[in-house]
């Protein structure tokens, strides 16, 4: 029988059946790709079907492939490094060219149509190398199908085209970073929109500035599906982030659009632009009034005081006349791009930061460097660009002292929105601590109440006297009947008084303008200030005559007895220390022991560990866990807990942790 190979047409969609009468499909195997060495036919490969056409030349070392997406080929000499992948039919072309061996294959994404012939690549061990955001969506497929919620859809983003079986992938593109290959150097750069991790990959090539961009843009003025730009039920989310990467890409200045649907193409200012005004025309008369994350603006408090507060927590910036900045607080670029990220994702991963703001503050502010970073508390909505600034802009990162073991240890506490990353701390300092920064002075202090991991920053700054309390007090929202609230969250480590100390310490330093977490920056005002405090110390009686116990901060904090660390990476067949930490709240000591409850045929030493803790403080205690060599690998996160008696009274599991095990 005649084998039949499918034909390109524009307008039709890569998930539609071509209606040409000539372009029908019939099933066959792929053949060998004997230029990569290999010679049995796949086993695996879902692939069933053989693209039409051949390779067509770009530019002397660069080729594309028409097949279930645009398959990009770049020469070295004999070698090739493949931009995308599709039916993996390419590797039966290599040989017309001179290509004798793949290096590898970059994924800008993952849907199905860029990487379907990927079981290819990994019987011809060319290694597949993915955005460092989709990595669950290859080598854990199955599992994301075996989890994804198809009931009660309400997230509606089309990771549905996620491939149906696990790949292997042999290193992640991590955003910002460079990719080397032979005589390229490849800016890996973040362009969510068709997809939230999507990547675009940027290189010279041929003496031309290029764009691989995935299914950013399919053509001048247009996207290849709108369907994919949406994440949230109802919402406008993917337009906001795909505007947001179209004008990022735009002022990169690249000389030639590579896309994965669609013609390459050199007008790109135009095309660009274009695309971002009809889709913000969209939104304008679907949504009206809904804001786009590229519409941001910073504006000046003071002269050298410049504050961005539509970013998802605010940041502020003090520019000192050199040019340097001090950064109190930098978050993601909008709530929509951490509202929206956060749906998508996995357990073990990180946030995704897209960079933000820092251009605007080059051009307006004068800004010639980020020197110095320092998160008003803990929370990942508000440092999430912090690891950005120490990579990127050399910032050095300076707290609170009682945030240093949070920020550079994440897994230690189960605490609310850490962020899953390691910063490691250049300074810190303690309450009511004093420090000079250029021409500007501070003071620090402790500020409890949202976080007992929050400070507050004072400074006099062109006469006005700013406090930048995070997420210490707000505005109420609209219609509340107060001015300012604050805002409990157990989980943050709250206790009966925190709030209270945190408003005694705003009055007392009678600050002019308060710079808070969210919402604009204000004036201070003492007598809604006392109204909070007035309110604060009544809410402190609610919790003394709710709670059951008269030490009522055993009701408020979860973590008064807690393993640490919280999540505990270890390896199979080894010996790792956990701590049981306690506080106490008792105006007298408090004697515990504990046991860990374990999987079967683990084992804790001691058995059991006695812990005496004196009255209004802190103790801890160690124990080593034991993990068998033999444990089986498809169990590679499990729970532990730690059976607690206290003054005689047995309390039960009340303390628990999680342990992710390594195999080698």
């Amino acid at each position: 029988m005649k084998k039949q190979k499918i034909g390109r047409r524009n307008g039709v969609s890569r998930r539609g059946f071509l209606k040409s009468a000539g372009a029908g499909l019939l099933a066959t195997e792929c053949a060998a790709a004997p230029s990569t060495g290999g010679t049995a036919k796949p086993k695996t490969s879902p692939v069933r079907f053989t693209p039409g056409g051949g390779l067509t030349q770009i530019s002397p070392n660069l080729y594309v492939l028409r097949d279930t997406c645009n398959v990009y080929l770049l020469k070295d000499g004999n070698r090739a490094l493949l931009i995308d992948f599709g039916s993996g039919h390419v590797l039966n072309l290599l040989g017309q060219i001179g290509v004798t061996k793949v290096y590898a294959i970059l994924h800008t994404h993952h849907h199905r149509d860029q990487c379907q012939g990927d079981a290819r690549a990994v019987e011809e061990r060319i290694p597949i190398h993915v955005p460092a955001h989709e990595r669950h969506l290859f080598e854990d497929a199955e599992n994301f199908w075996r989890n994804r919620r198809v009931f009660h859809l309400y997230h509606v983003a089309n990771d549905f085209f996620t491939i149906t079986h696990n790949l292997p992938v042999a290193d992640v593109l991590r955003d910002y970073e460079t990719f080397r290959w032979g005589p390229y150097e490849f800016l890996i750069y973040p362009t969510p929109g068709h997809t939230i991790g999507s990547i675009s990959l940027l290189a010279t090539i041929d003496g031309r500035k290029t764009a691989f961009t995935g299914d950013l843009i399919h053509s001048p003025g247009k996207v290849i599906t709108l369907h994919d730009l949406q994440y949230q039920y109802m919402s406008t989310d993917g337009v906001d982030f795909a505007t947001f990467s179209l004008e990022r890409m735009r002022e990169l200045g690249p000389q030639l659009i590579c896309p994965s649907h669609g013609e390459p193409f050199a007008s790109v200012e135009a095309g660009f632009t274009d695309l971002i005004d009809r889709m913000r025309a969209w939104v304008r008369a679907y949504a009206p009034g809904t804001p786009l994350t590229l519409d941001n603006q910073p504006f000046a408090v003071t002269p050298h005081l410049v504050a961005s507060y539509q970013t998802t927590s605010c940041f502020y910036a003090v520019i000192s006349d050199s040019g340097k900045a001090l950064f109190v607080d930098y978050g993601s670029a909008s709530h929509n791009f951490i509202d929206s990220s956060l749906q998508s994702l996995p357990v073990h991963d990180r946030l995704r930061f897209i960079a933000h703001t820092i251009p605007l503050l080059q051009a307006r502010y004068g800004l010639k460097s980020v020197d110095v970073a320092m998160p008003s508390h803990m929370h990942d909505d508000h440092l999430n660009g912090f690891p950005y600034l120490v990579r990127h802009h050399g910032t050095k990162i300076w707290c609170y002292d009682n945030m240093v073991d949070i920020l550079e240890n994440p897994r230690g506490n189960n605490l609310g929105c850490t962020l899953a990353e390691a910063i490691k701390v250049d300074r810190s300092f303690h309450h009511g601590e004093r420090f000079k920064w250029e021409e500007f002075e501070f003071e620090i202090c402790h500020l409890p109440g949202h976080t007992e991991f929050q400070m507050a920053l004072f400074a006099e700054i062109d006469g006005a006297h700013i406090a930048f309390t995070g997420d210490a007090v707000h505005p109420a929202d609209a219609g509340a009947p107060y001015q300012l609230r604050h805002s409990v969250i157990f989980r943050n480590w709250m206790e009966s008084d925190s709030h209270l100390r945190a408003v005694r310490t705003i009055l007392e330093h009678a600050p002019n303008i308060i710079a808070p977490g969210h919402t604009k920056p204000y004036v201070a005002n003492k007598a809604d200030l006392e109204d909070l405090k007035r309110r604060v110390e009544q809410e402190g009686q609610y919790f003394r005559d709710v709670i059951a116990d008269p030490d009522a901060n055993f009701g408020l904090n979860p973590s008064w007895a807690r393993l640490y660390p919280y999540q505990l990476a270890a390896k199979a067949g080894s010996t790792s220390t956990v701590e049981l930490r306690v506080r106490n709240y008792r105006s007298k000591p408090m004697h515990l022991k504990a046991g860990l409850v374990l999987p079967h045929s683990w084992k804790a030493s001691p058995d059991v560990a006695s812990l005496d803790v004196p009255a209004g403080s802190d103790a801890k205690t160690g124990f080593s866990i034991t993990i068998p060599d033999s444990w089986d690998p498809n169990k590679a996160r499990v729970a532990v807990a730690a059976d607690i008696v206290a003054d005689e009274h047995y309390l039960g599991q009340i303390a628990e942790g999680v342990v992710d095990i390594e195999f080698t």
